[in-house]
């Protein structure tokens, strides 16, 4: 009777050791260093980043936690990747369309950013030379503030530039990125215009935007009106091209023509702006 008691009292408490196991198993908690993946759209694709946002801590980080002279994954966990949707130049150096690796060599003067083929850098043991695709060397920026968590992100985007920005702590390291998009748009563009609907509108806002020829932009904003006699900003376009080519008058009527349908349309913010643009012509 006795072993009999014994055996039930240690299959009861490898029973309880066995739930409390199971329950441990199935506790989900925040990860210590989260991943975050971000999309910018960027000159006539996108770029996207995966990377892990340690926190600071109360830690020193640079030349501490992270060590100077030694290539770092840009980030923990596991590797940072960054995937470019057409060609680009990284830091100056062309970059064709794909995946890459984000490693950096950090240090007190200057940081090495680098992009490798490998997608499975996490350690510096692991890297190796001959995968770089681009090595761009940087020149860090101490911030006036202390960021808690690492954070990489895209500042100052514009049609074909941006810049890729790694920061922690009091610095902050900006590599800029650019994209040669002109030819591919004007292509595209010179055919358009070979079609019988011709991007009138779209044509004329890029040679306009873009520093092209003026006279174009003047004709085909003009055209751009004739085929959209209702629309408020064809006509405020008009205003604008016109107004840059010192052609005042059609520029006058073409604002006074856009307030007009932006009054009936209940848009207050074209009627300033068209407003604005009549305070300004001469």
């Amino acid at each position: 009777m006795k072993s009999i008691k014994t055996f039930a009292a240690t299959a009861g408490a490898m029973l309880l050791l066995y739930a409390g196991t199971t329950l441990a198993q199935g506790i989900k908690t925040p990860a210590p260093s989260p991943t975050q993946t971000i999309k910018q759209d960027f000159a006539l694709s996108a770029v996207e980043l995966s990377y892990s946002r340690p926190l600071k801590n109360g830690r020193v980080i640079m030349g501490d936690l992270v060590p100077y002279n030694k290539v770092w994954r840009t980030g923990a966990n596991s590797a940072t990747i960054i995937t470019f949707g057409e060609d680009v130049k990284f830091g100056g150096v062309p970059v064709k369309a794909g995946k890459y690796g984000l490693l950096s060599i950090p240090g007190q003067q200057s940081w090495t950013v680098i992009l490798t083929s490998s997608l499975d850098v996490t350690s510096p043991a692991a890297y190796k030379a001959e995968n770089d695709i681009a090595r761009v060397k940087v020149t860090p920026v101490a911030m006036p503030f202390s960021q808690e968590s690492f954070t990489i992100e895209f500042e100052t985007v514009t049609a074909n530039s941006m810049v890729l920005s790694i920061n922690w702590d009091k610095t902050k390291v900006p590599v800029v990125i650019t994209a040669d998009i002109d030819g591919k748009i004007m292509s595209q563009l010179n055919e358009a215009m070979l079609s019988d609907k011709k991007p009138y509108f779209q044509a004329a806002l890029y040679y306009f935007e873009n520093g092209k020829d003026l006279n174009k932009a003047v004709e085909w904003v003009n055209e751009a009106a004739n085929q959209a006699p209702d629309a408020f900003w064809v006509w405020y376009q008009k205003a604008r091209i016109n107004a840059k080519a010192k052609n005042n008058a059609v520029a006058k009527e073409a604002a006074l023509k856009s307030i007009e349908l932006a009054t009936t349309a209940k848009n207050d913010d074209y009627v300033a702006l068209n407003k604005k643009l009549l305070a300004n012509l001469k």
